[in-house]
C-alpha cells in the first residue's frame, strides 16, 4: 500500500514540474525610457516583453528531452489588442502558457497586466498568441520537432489544431502579397497615402540578435511599431497609441550586419481608427550571394487621442491609385470582419 501511494504521489508530482514547464511568469517595472510622447508606455516596448515571455518558455519547452539542441524563433504573432494603457512607474506582469503543439510549432499565449504598486490595482493590458518554430543550434535552417504536450480534454487538441491550420492559411496567402514595394512620391498631398508614408532604415547591430546571430522577434516588433506610429502621427497630426496589432508574419529570418528596412503606409482608415501596413525588408549588404528579401509583414492600427487621452474623429484617407483603392476596400473588410466579432462577444447569450 506504501509503495502504492508513494508511486501516486511521484507521479502528481510529475505531472504537475510538466504543467509548470508550460508556464511562465516575469515581472519588470516600466521606467521612463519605456515611454511613448503621450508619456504612457511605448507599445513596441509591450510587444518586445510579449516575445521575450514566448521564446523563454518555447525554447525551454523544445529542449525538454535529449536530442538536438534548439532554440525557438518566433513565426508569427496572431491579432494582438491593446486593451488598456500601461503607465510608466507602474509594474508589469506577463505572463506566458504553451497551448498547442504541432510536429514543428509551439503555440504561446501571453497575457500581460498592469500594477499600480502604490494602490494594488491590476488591470489586463495585453493578449497575445505566437507560433515558434525549433531551429537547430547546429544548422539554423534545420527545423527540429517539438515535444508533444498532454492535454486534460480532448477538445483542447481539437481545437488548437484549428488555430494551427488557420494561422498556417493565412501564412501562405500572406506571403502571395510579398513583392509589394513602397516608394516614395514627391509633394503628396495631405490625407494621401504617400503623404504619411514612412520608412525606418536600420543596421542589425550584436544587441539587436540573439546568441545565434539572428534577430529577436521582439526588437523587429518594435521597430515595426515605430514605424507604423510616425506614419499615423503624420496622418492625423495628434497623439496617437496603438490600438491592436493584426496577424505578425515572420517570413525568413534576419542576420546579423543585415540592413533592414522597415517601410510603413497608410491603408485604411475609419471614423477614429487607421490601418497601417508595415513592411520589413532585409538586405544582407556584406553577403553578395543573398538579395534583398522580405523579412516580415503585419497590420497596426491606431487611434488618434486629445490631451486629456480621449479618442479623436481620423482625417479620412484618400486613396489615388487603382493599388491604393483596393488596398483600401481589403482594410475595411478586415475592420467590418472584426468589428463584427466584437460586437458577437458582446451581446448577451439566450
Amino acid at each position: 500500500m506504501l509503495l502504492v501511494r508513494r508511486a501516486v504521489a511521484l507521479g502528481a508530482l510529475r505531472k504537475a514540474a510538466s504543467e509548470a514547464s508550460l508556464r511562465e511568469k516575469a515581472k519588470l517595472i516600466m521606467r521612463p525610457d519605456d515611454a511613448n510622447v503621450a508619456g504612457n508606455v511605448h507599445g513596441g516596448t509591450i510587444l518586445k516583453m510579449i516575445e521575450e515571455a514566448g521564446a523563454i518558455i518555447s525554447t525551454r519547452h523544445c529542449n525538454s528531452q535529449d536530442g538536438e539542441r534548439c532554440v525557438a524563433a518566433l513565426a508569427r504573432v496572431e491579432r494582438t489588442d491593446f486593451l488598456s494603457p500601461m503607465c510608466i512607474g507602474e509594474v508589469a506582469h506577463v505572463s506566458a502558457e504553451i497551448t498547442y503543439t504541432s510536429k514543428h510549432s509551439v503555440e504561446v499565449q501571453v497575457h500581460v497586466m498592469s500594477e499600480n504598486i502604490l494602490t494594488g490595482n491590476k488591470k489586463l493590458t495585453n493578449k497575445a498568441t505566437l507560433w515558434y518554430v525549433p531551429l537547430s543550434l547546429k544548422n539554423v535552417d534545420k527545423v527540429l520537432e517539438v515535444p508533444p504536450v498532454v492535454y486534460s480534454r480532448q477538445e483542447q487538441e481539437e481545437e488548437g489544431r484549428k488555430r494551427y491550420e488557420a494561422q498556417k492559411l493565412e501564412r501562405m496567402e500572406t506571403k502571395g502579397r510579398n513583392g509589394d514595394i513602397v516608394q516614395p512620391v514627391l509633394n503628396p498631398e495631405p490625407n494621401t497615402v504617400s503623404y504619411s508614408q514612412s520608412s525606418l532604415i536600420h543596421l542589425v547591430g550584436p544587441s539587436d540578435c540573439t546568441l545565434h546571430g539572428f534577430v529577436h522577434g521582439g526588437v523587429t516588433m518594435k521597430l515595426m511599431d515605430e514605424v507604423a506610429g510616425i506614419v499615423a502621427a503624420r496622418h492625423c497630426k495628434t497623439n496617437i497609441v496603438t490600438a491592436s496589432v493584426d496577424a505578425i508574419n515572420f517570413h525568413d529570418k534576419i542576420r546579423k550586419g543585415c540592413v533592414i528596412t522597415i517601410s510603413g503606409r497608410m491603408t485604411f482608415t475609419s471614423n477614429k481608427s487607421m490601418e497601417i501596413e508595415v513592411l520589413v525588408d532585409a538586405d544582407p549588404v556584406v553577403d553578395n550571394s543573398q538579395k534583398r528579401y522580405r523579412a516580415a509583414s503585419a497590420f497596426f492600427t491606431y487611434v488618434s487621442l486629445n490631451q486629456e487621452g480621449k479618442s479623436l474623429p481620423v482625417p479620412q484617407l484618400l486613396p489615388e491609385t487603382e493599388d491604393e483603392k483596393k488596398r483600401f476596400e481589403e482594410g475595411k473588410g478586415r475592420y467590418l470582419q472584426m468589428k463584427a466579432k466584437r460586437q458577437g462577444q458582446v451581446e448577451p447569450q439566450p
